[in-house]
């Protein structure tokens, strides 16, 4: 306890002013001496006088000596020694408070600017090392789960005396489960840790308590002799308030990190399942269309063929009947050169040579006909190619041209369409690995693409005459070329408007389309897309306004070669 100085307060200016007016109103004078019987104030030359003490505290620290009327000067003073010492008492609690409430804020100031566990339990320890005589220390956060504790931060060899890290176990196990810390100046003597066999001499443990509820400890230890006080507590006490409250908060951030992480994944992993289903119903509308087309073409072609074999096979036959009989009727205009009247009659009538001339025409041009509808049941047939099952050489011109054969009506010029030309610049290439059927499907959805496009610009008049533009000038450019020895690269542009920035991204999605509603179901290109990556390639649209569209194909000529390169990538 902190004492006062008997000396300094009797000998005060004010004291001595009130003690002279005590002695001249009592008529008396006045010997104060300490405990030690050594004169502060007067002399003591009366034998006869007595003795009265000043107490403080119920301890004497002084004596005022006179006559009987000086007990009540004693009491007086010791009335005034206790209001120093009451003062004092004052001053160093203030001071104190003081101090805690400044470490209060400066710790808090630092805790409070980190998330990080690791760093605000660096920071306390430090802290709590520079206020508290230590050769060890820790922060220790209890698992709610299992009722283990786990090192957050520590210096020192603490693990061997904070373990087994466990509620109700070893030293800190038990104090902390008591629910209180404590300060232990003499670990060894005490009967609860007889067991316990390092060097520590003291320790000090004081729980970090959010919202009433345990959640770990700051343990701070001494190897030599240490006598820990309340100060020291109470300066844990403030260090552990400030940690609980910043432990918790970073925790909480933790746990919010991590909640949001796993609602991301969540998220992503909705996103990879909806595409996958979009993926999944796009391949089996794909397989139904697929199918339902190449069993229209397949029949088409069917049907077709059967009428147009037996008109083929006949008009050999009739071609051959038809010059047996003009070489007939040629022996009679030599040999029967004056006909019978009536003979004579019908030949006035008709235009011979003319009907002759017209009939061996007319023959050709049947036998032509009969000929290209051969070549589209062809063509039919061969975009179907519902018979292939596995990738096969394909050659990609044929393809093309079959398509184009397909869709010629839609090239020629008929009431608001002006016309489509075609150019086709074929490079010398090889046949492709690949499923004929499926690769013609792309090129019937790039190229009636391409139509669509010119068709709409023609009606929505884009193509303004005052250009100086001409029916020939709505073109579909195809090209074909080697990118190298393994890869080929087939090109689809046209002249029209062009697709804007904004749309270009979206032109793959399943059931996304440019096209007004009723005219397009937006799997086109979608499918497309598909099939050129099931061939190990890339579609990709180059396009800018006003400037055309341009569907650019690339795919390896051998998928075998492909897989191969594909895996040796993945692998590494």
């Amino acid at each position: 306890m902190t004492r006062i100085n008997f000396r300094k307060l009797v000998t005060q200016k004010e004291f001595l002013a009130i003690l002279n007016h005590l002695e001249k109103e009592m008529g008396t004078a006045i010997c104060i001496e300490d405990i030690d019987g050594k004169p502060l104030i007067g002399i003591n030359s009366d034998v006869r006088s007595y003795r009265y003490p000043v107490n403080l505290s119920e301890e004497i620290i002084g004596w005022v000596i006179g006559d009987q009327k000086s007990a009540g000067i004693a009491a007086l003073v010791s009335y005034l020694a206790q209001q120093q010492q009451d003062k004092k008492v004052v001053v160093r609690e203030l001071l104190e408070k003081y101090e805690e409430i400044d470490l209060f804020q400066d710790l808090s100031t630092q805790v409070t600017a980190s998330l990080d566990v690791q760093e605000i339990s660096r920071l306390v320890i430090e802290e709590a090392r520079n206020l508290i005589n230590s050769t060890s220390g820790a922060i220790l956060l209890l698992d709610d789960n299992t009722g283990g504790l786990k090192i957050l931060w520590e210096y020192g060899q603490i693990r061997t005396i904070t373990e087994p890290l466990k509620l109700g176990h070893g030293i800190v196990g038990t104090i902390l489960q008591s629910g209180n810390g404590e300060i232990i100046n003499h670990v060894c003597a005490d009967p609860r840790f007889m067991e316990f066999q390092t060097r520590v001499s003291s320790l000090i443990c004081v729980p970090l308590t959010s919202k009433k509820q345990l959640i770990g400890a700051i343990v701070m230890c001494s190897e030599t002799p240490t006598t820990y006080s309340t100060k020291d507590w109470k300066l844990l006490s403030i260090l552990a308030l400030q940690t609980a409250g910043a432990i918790e908060k970073a925790l909480l951030y933790e746990q919010s990190c991590t909640a949001a992480q796993v609602a991301q994944e969540q998220a992503q992993q909705l996103q990879r399942t909806l595409f996958e289903l979009q993926h999944t119903q796009t391949r089996l509308i794909q397989s139904e269309k697929m199918s339902s087309l190449g069993n229209l073409v397949a029949e088409v072609a069917h049907d077709m063929n059967n009428p147009i074999n037996y008109v083929s096979g006949n008009l050999s036959h009739i071609q051959q009947s038809t010059q047996e009989l003009l070489g007939l009727l040629q022996l009679y205009q030599q040999h029967y050169s004056q006909p019978a009247l009536e003979i004579q009659a019908v030949l006035d009538n008709l235009d011979l040579e003319f009907l002759i001339e017209d009939l061996n025409k007319m023959l050709s041009s049947m036998i032509l006909g009969v000929g290209r509808m051969r070549q589209l049941a062809l063509s039919l047939r061969n975009f179907s190619r519902l018979d292939q099952v596995e990738m096969k050489p394909v050659d990609i011109h044929e393809g093309i041209d079959s398509t184009l054969l397909i869709l010629q009506s839609r090239l020629k010029p008929k009431e608001r369409n002006l016309g489509i030309q075609v150019i086709k610049d074929y490079g010398k290439i090889p046949l492709v690995e690949g499923y004929a059927n499926q690769l013609n499907q792309v090129f019937m959805n790039l190229i009636a693409n391409a139509i669509d496009a010119l068709e709409e610009s023609m009606i929505s008049c884009q193509w303004p005459v005052t250009t100086g533009k001409t029916t020939d000038q709505f073109q579909i450019l195809i090209t074909t070329a080697m990118v190298d020895s393994s890869w080929l690269k087939i090109q689809i542009a046209d002249n029209g408007p062009g697709i804007p920035d904004s749309l270009q991204k979206r032109l793959f999605e399943p059931f996304f389309t440019t096209k007004p509603s009723g005219k397009g179901t937006g799997l086109g290109l979608s499918i497309s897309h598909q099939i050129i990556e099931k061939h190990g390639g890339l579609l990709r649209c180059l396009s800018q306004p006003g400037e055309g569209t341009t569907f650019c194909i690339e795919i390896p000529v051998m998928q075998s070669a492909f897989k191969s390169a594909n895996t040796v990538i993945t692998n590494d």
